[in-house]
């Protein structure tokens, strides 16, 4: 017999404990930052398989901007982290929004395929500017 989804699955990750987002002063306007994580992974939290993909995080700063070091520690707590990737993106966007505050921000997840099927998610926050989503 199949083991049944649950509410327990289903919120697994949601509130797990994560290395801290830092941020540095922004020092200019009116532009767009765009980084791509395509080594990212996290577990499945029914299965216990990976869930591997490409991460993509596009945002127009206002006054703070992402530390990379800091992202990528962050990135890589998800390694052993059983959490779904839907939940992964919105999970990130909230993160990430908290800690820089955009105009806008888009978190998108393209995942490998399992099961003979690749998976996506995307999140926004704010009014994305025109043309920005053709790039993520």
């Amino acid at each position: 017999m199949t083991q049944r989804y649950t509410e327990k699955h289903a919120k697994s990750g949601l509130n797990a404990k994560l290395p801290k987002l830092e941020t540095f002063p922004n020092q200019f306007q009116g532009y767009d930052i765009t980084i791509s994580y395509p080594e990212f992974t996290s577990i499945c939290p029914k299965t216990g398989l990976p869930d591997m993909g490409t991460l993509t995080l596009k945002y127009r700063p206002k006054k703070k901007c992402l530390e990379l070091k800091s992202l990528k520690m962050y990135m890589l707590a998800y390694r052993n982290l059983g959490i779904f990737y839907e939940n992964v993106v919105n999970r990130m966007l909230q993160d990430f929004v908290k800690a820089t505050e955009p105009e806008w921000m888009v978190v998108k997840g393209v995942f490998n395929a399992r099961g003979g099927m690749v998976g996506q998610a995307e999140v926004t926050y704010g009014k994305v500017s025109a043309g920005a989503e053709n790039y993520l």
